[in-house]
């Protein structure tokens, strides 16, 4: 049975592997390995980790079986995109799910944990940026209630590559 549960600082290192290698799952064969290793090294690590999962404007909830992380999710408060139409969103920043996971319920469980946390928070709408050639990734945001709203700019180490912004208004 899939836990959910905040995370802590002793999930830092495992969050970090399993955040390197969710995105190097996803996005790897479609981009240089110069490009990934590059993000990677600036995105992902334990110190990097760490820094998410301590600082107050991001919350971090992670998915276990067993003991064994196997999924996370993330939220944060950040100045959003003038396209978002909301006055106090936040930000699902990621969204990762080992790929063993992919379609048995996981990603829906956490983004449920998101949005709800998102409203205990006061946020009045929830926003994203997802890869305009991640078509599994756009799908699951609609369904789960997201719409386009815009697009920006996301740079994979040296390759600019654009991101498709969603958003959907949370209710109270």
């Amino acid at each position: 049975m899939v836990a959910l549960r905040d995370a802590n600082p002793a999930d830092a290192g495992a969050l970090a592997d399993l955040a390197e290698q969710s995105f190097r799952d996803t996005f790897g064969a479609a981009n240089s390995r110069d490009d990934m290793d590059a993000h990677c090294a600036a995105n992902f690590g334990l110190e990097r980790q760490l820094d998410e999962i301590t600082n107050p404007d991001w919350r971090t909830i992670v998915a276990l079986e067993d003991d064994t992380l196997i999924a996370f999710g993330q939220l944060c408060r950040s100045k959003p995109p003038f396209a978002v139409p909301a006055r106090r969103p936040m930000e699902i920043f990621r969204l990762y799910v080992d790929r063993p996971w992919h379609g048995r319920g996981v990603a829906p469980l956490l983004m449920d944990a998101l949005l709800s946390r998102a409203r205990t928070e006061d946020a009045d709408g929830a926003w994203l940026g997802v890869w305009e050639h991640n078509p599994r990734a756009i799908a699951f945001y609609r369904k789960a209630g997201f719409h386009s709203v815009g697009e920006h700019r996301f740079v994979l180490g040296t390759d600019v590559q654009r991101d498709v912004l969603m958003y959907r208004p949370l209710d109270h």
